[in-house]
């Protein structure tokens, strides 16, 4: 039987319900990640450069740089969620691990003719985590909204007929194969009625088209844990140079690269005495492999010795990426051959593609000679455009109408600042991002940073605080009527970074 299930775990699944505006929301979302000089001062970096990670805003600013350098950066990053359910206690849950952030060198060549217009010219080469997706909630909650729903939003309306095993099929390939060939729907309602979820109102009868649950509750108690793990990494590749004394201007390269696993385990119990089904337990696992390209382009200009000005564009981010798809479900009454539906059996997606909207940044610095210097970022983003491809699918026709509709221009505001006591500089920054939703479905972002760094002349060492929160509601499943899980998350991010000058 192995063998025959590998064999079938490789067959295309022709509808998908997990590409949807939460993986566009995903995908666009810069944590705020790079050195610590850079997260010290929340990022605002667009009039300034000098920093191997002020090319994710500005790529002109490897062009200030006055030698060549080479930046390490390790972080340790933290989430805290409080999560509760609408009516519920709150839970506290965290995750905690460390890694290699940023690594990255500019290249920088001067012209030996004193008299030529261009004065230098730069290369450089880094990579930035710009996301984490590790993340953990844990919640335990009571409500009328049992998981027999979600099966039976399903079902509703679909004959029996195609739903049965056929004569000698396996229950894991009949699973793959309602999904290839009739669509996401109708395995969902198969799996329900062999989980034992829901049963046919005529069992018997092939063109029956009700449904009804098998559980008898007022109300249940369910504990829903999500544990994700992944990242976004960020292949940068810049050129910039020096017109004369005060003009800065750069290009750069990107390219992601896209690894997410997300597992949703959801258990269900607390039914009345007399109801066969006494518990019921739903999992299912996201996985997500991808690439990306973009590119930016950027300028810097000086004013005066004391003003910078700075602006850039970001080309829209095209993602291409590739989904697999798992789910396992048991209950009291489930068909005795419902464990073989599990992780091992497997709905592989056609490619798809998501593309973030482009965005603009203005930036104003001043500079204090060798005291110090403050400097304002704004960004400017318009996530109502973002989009999944192809239009011709018309599941991402009817998504993208949907972002439009839900989705909004994002204005940010980023805030640093750094004072140097001889050797040593102190740091401090803040940050703002508007909810892209017209509902605030995700609140306003909102992060605090902080840090120091000494400078050993042909070294530099440099330490970080970074801490920002956002709320946010969802549903726990996706045919809840309204979102009824609230999450307060807050990342602090701890970042040392380590710069050599050469």
């Amino acid at each position: 039987m192995k063998k025959y299930i590998t064999l079938v775990m490789v067959a295309a699944c022709a509808a998908m319900n997990a590409q949807n505006i939460d993986d566009v929301l995903r995908y666009s979302t810069d944590n705020l990640q790079g050195t610590a000089r850079f997260q010290a001062m929340s990022g605002a970096f667009g009039a300034l450069g000098g920093d191997l990670s002020s090319l994710n805003i500005n790529p002109a600013g490897s062009a200030v740089f006055n030698n060549s350098q080479f930046t390490l950066s390790g972080t340790n990053f933290h989430v805290k969620n409080n999560t509760f359910y609408t009516g519920n206690n709150s839970f506290n849950s965290t995750e905690n691990n460390f890694d290699i952030n940023q690594i990255g060198g500019v290249f920088v060549f001067n012209n030996s003719n004193p008299d030529a217009n261009w004065k230098k010219f730069s290369i450089g080469l880094n990579f930035d985590k710009v996301q984490s997706f590790d993340n953990y909630i844990n919640v335990n909650y009571n409500t009328t909204q049992g998981i027999d729903n979600y099966f039976l939003s399903f079902a509703q309306g679909l004959p029996l007929g195609p739903l049965k095993l056929q004569d000698g099929e396996f229950i894991e390939s009949a699973y793959l194969d309602i999904g290839s060939s009739l669509g996401f729907r109708d395995q969902q309602a198969f799996l329900g009625i062999f989980g034992g979820a829901i049963d046919a109102v005529d069992p018997d009868n092939d063109n029956n088209t009700d449904y009804i649950s098998t559980s008898e509750y007022n109300s249940v108690t369910q504990n829903y844990r999500q544990i994700s793990t992944g990242y976004n990494d960020k292949y940068t590749f810049n050129m910039a140079s020096q017109y004369q004394d005060n003009l800065y201007i750069g290009a750069s390269i990107n390219v992601h690269s896209i690894f997410l696993d997300q597992l949703t385990e959801l258990t269900e119990n607390g039914y009345n005495a007399d109801s066969d089904v006494q518990f019921t337990t739903f999992d299912n696992l996201l996985s997500s492999r991808g690439n990306a390209f973009s590119f930016s382009l950027g300028a810097i200009a000086k004013v005066n010795n004391n003003v910078r000005v700075g602006g850039s564009y970001q080309s829209p981010t095209w993602y291409r990426i590739s989904d697999e798809f798992s789910q396992r479900i048991n209950s009291d009454i489930a068909d005795q051959d419902i464990g073989f539906i599990n992780f091992n059996v497997i709905n592989t997606y056609d490619k798809y593609t998501i593309k973030t909207p482009g965005k603009v940044t203005g930036s104003l610095a001043l500079v204090f000679g060798k005291d110090g210097l403050l400097s304002l970022d704004y960004g400017y983003q318009d996530m109502s455009k973002a989009e999944l491809r192809p239009d011709s699918d018309p599941n991402f026709l009817t998504e993208n109408e949907f972002i439009s509709e839900q989705l909004k221009a994002v204005s940010s505001i980023r805030l640093g600042g750094e004072y140097r006591i001889k050797q040593v500089s102190l740091r401090a920054g803040y940050r703002y991002e508007q909810s892209p939703y017209e509902n605030n479905l995700i609140g306003d972002l909102n992060g605090i940073s902080g840090g120091l760094g000494y400078n050993f002349g042909p070294s530099r060492l440099d330490l970080a605080v970074n801490s920002f929160s956002q709320d946010r509601s969802r549903t726990i499943l996706s045919t809840d009527p309204t979102a009824n899980l609230n999450i307060d998350r807050t990342n602090t991010n701890v970042t040392l970074s380590y710069t050599v000058n050469f």
